[in-house]
């Protein structure tokens, strides 16, 4: 309502939010003006009324991003304390606030829904009348006097609105609308529309950094953002406040977030076209931020990010492909289908995995390498059965080798341990094992240096032969027993250049034929040398020499031919022998399986010590079973063993 500011001598306008703010105190009396006097009496008359059933309750609900699981709904809210005249819930979403609240937290869910009964209770009695008073203004309590004045006007009414009249022909009137006077609500005037914003606006992304290479954004992942229409100046990355971006995919910590830089043109929406309540709806090309798909190559799907990190699938019939790239260290790719080089030149098909860095496959179960034909991928992803029964081939010839060499009572293969190898870790992958397979042969090339290392067995199979080049030299070491067995054709051992040395230089040697041995020397002599005995034995007949004399024995006759036969004194040649070197046996190994102390079960993956009498260590990790490494000593010797926490010995290898 207007008023006078005495301090300032001024006209105001003056707001109430309840009903502490109502003047008070004007009583008029129910009279219709007759005639042209008046007696300057002020009164009322024309009064009259109407009433609509309105609703009971009134809930609100709204939602707010920045606290997404608070519960925003409020209860259903009556400002008449239970007036039955009233019916029916009035539900309003969206009325922009940030709690629940009561009704008496300002701006609160409650606030809103009791403010929203209040208003729709203003409609409940809406009341009219004519007076002549001048003092009638919005806000003033009336009562009306007089037994006709119906009981609304006689317990007090407030003016909401008034309008006045007067001309040289007519006197001052005033019509004046109102509504019943409460003590539980009081006025509340319609409300006046807000704003709407109706479609997109264009803007870009902005930045506190010039030339930004990154995003720039807060821990939302919120972007600021200038609004093309904006003429003001602002300081950089300040334009606008925090702005969400609508994404096609999103979750908890999850979803498919691109970074927009500075520059970037977006289209700004509305929600529910609030202009309080903008966010990015979509992002643009444009003259200065071109598209990298067009008609040049439009059979493509690209995802390339600023930096050129890239995944493209090209849809070309005939000719399909997918590309994963990074540029890092040179560049690292995934390529699949039909290979092309920059100009779309085709360079190879199927698949190529490269780096000009280092490369490295990790499996925890398990690796199968394989070529083996599987048409569309129709097979089971671990299908080895072509490769199986290589291994199974190749098993049943050592099998029938081995048992032959049994019989000619050289030492067979270990048998067991190939079996373990198959069954228990390649077939299935069911152990981390690795299997490599192709039915056309395998090559394995190094410019330098090929290692081949297993810390327990090697086995080779070969089902037709076995070639082994080395153009220098050749080392076999071997750690107790050696067996070498030919089933058939036989052993050759030539030496074109270089002396042939064959010793046993700890124990005994036999050549054993079942029919001749031949030792032949072309140029030279052929030397047999004993430190203390040779036997020659041939047909029961018989040759001794030792150091005592020569002794010659025979059945039969014993005929000496010779061109001249004769006695000298006696000589002696003594023989050179070589002194042979004794080595360790290292006969006493042994490997643990380290157990929990509280469980039983095997400690895997656990970082150990072990110690010897004699000072040696050896560390390791034990293995999915809990076993540790096989450690050896010439002699029986006491083990101390030494368990780690993992982070401790983590720790100590760091320091």
């Amino acid at each position: 309502r207007f008023a006078t500011d005495a301090r300032l001598k001024i006209e105001v306008v003056e707001f109430y939010d309840d009903q502490s703010g109502y003047e008070r105190g004007l009583t008029l009396p129910l009279r219709h003006p007759s005639g042209l006097f008046d007696g300057e009496t002020e009164a009322v008359w024309g009064l009259n009324s109407a009433y609509s059933v309105v609703e009971k309750s009134v809930s609100t609900r709204d939602y707010n991003y920045r606290e997404a699981t608070a519960e925003m709904t409020t209860g259903q809210h009556d400002a008449t304390g239970g007036d039955n005249t009233t019916y029916g819930e009035a539900y309003h979403y969206a009325d922009n606030f940030l709690q629940k609240g009561d009704k008496e937290a300002a701006e609160s869910g409650a606030f809103y829904a009791r403010i929203r009964h209040e208003r729709y209770l203003n409609e409940q009695a809406i009341l009219q009348g004519q007076s002549t008073s001048s003092l009638l203004m919005p806000g003033l309590e009336i009562k009306v006097q007089g037994d006709d004045a119906p009981a609304v006007f006689r317990k007090g009414v407030l003016i909401t609105g008034v309008t006045a009249s007067a001309a040289r022909d007519r006197s001052y009137e005033l019509t004046f609308t109102a509504i019943p006077y409460s003590e539980r609500y009081g006025y509340r005037p319609a409300l006046i529309p807000c704003p709407v914003m109706a479609g997109t606006l264009p803007a870009r992304v902005t930045s506190t950094v010039k030339n930004d290479i990154y995003a720039h954004i807060d821990k939302d992942g919120r972007y600021r953002v200038n609004l093309d229409f904006d003429r003001d100046t602002w300081k950089p990355g300040y334009e606008s406040l925090w702005v969400r971006q609508s994404r096609p995919y999103a979750g908890d910590t999850y979803g498919l977030h691109l970074p927009l830089l500075a520059g970037t043109e977006v289209s700004i929406a509305f929600e529910e076209g609030n202009p309080d309540r903008p966010y990015i709806a979509g992002v643009k090309h444009d003259s200065a931020h071109t598209d990298h798909v067009t008609i040049q190559n439009y059979k493509r799907n690209v995802l390339r990010t600023p930096a050129n990190n890239k995944i493209r699938l090209d849809d070309e019939r005939g000719k399909e492909h997918i590309k994963v790239s990074t540029e890092y260290g040179g560049k690292s790719q995934l390529n699949l289908g039909h290979l092309v080089d920059a100009g779309k030149q085709q360079r190879g098909e199927g698949f190529e995995l490269r780096t000009d860095l280092w490369g490295t496959v990790r499996a925890k179960k398990g690796i199968f390498i394989s070529s083996d034909a599987q048409d569309k991928a129709q097979g089971k992803v671990r299908e080895m059965a072509p490769a199986m029964a290589i291994l199974d081939g190749a098993q049943s010839q050592m099998k029938s080798l081995s048992t032959d060499a049994q019989t000619a009572n050289a030492d067979p293969a270990d048998l067991s341990s190939q079996i373990a190898l198959l069954q228990q870790s390649v077939k299935d992958l069911t152990q981390a094992a690795i299997l490599l397979s192709a039915p056309k042969g395998v090559a394995i090339a190094s410019g330098e240096h090929l290692q081949l290392a297993a810390s327990k067995n090697l086995i080779a199979n070969a089902g037709n032969h076995a070639d082994i080049g080395v153009v220098k030299n050749m080392f076999i070491g071997v750690g107790q027993a050696l067996s070498v067995f030919v089933r058939k054709a036989g052993i050759k051992l030539f030496a074109n250049k270089g002396a042939i040395s064959v010793q046993a230089q700890n124990d005994l040697m036999e050549l054993l034929a079942q029919k001749s041995i031949e030792i032949t020397s072309t140029e030279d002599e052929i030397k047999i040398t004993a430190k203390k005995k040779i036997t020659l034995n041939g047909g029961g007949s018989y040759i001794r020499l030792d150091a005592c004399g020569i002794e010659a024995g025979t059945p039969g006759e014993y005929n000496v031919k010779a061109g001249y036969y004769g006695r000298k004194p006696k000589a002696k040649l003594t023989p050179e022998l070589m002194a042979f070197p004794v080595i360790k046996s290292e006969d006493f190994n042994q490997s643990f399986i380290l157990l929990d102390e509280n469980t039983g079960q095997p400690l895997i993956n656990w970082p150990y010590e072990l110690e010897l009498e004699s000072g040696l260590k050896m560390s390791g990790i034990t293995d999915e079973n809990g076993n540790t490494e096989l450690i050896s000593s010439d002699k029986e010797e006491v083990v101390n063993i030494s368990v780690f926490e993992p982070d401790e010995f983590l720790d100590d290898e760091i320091n």
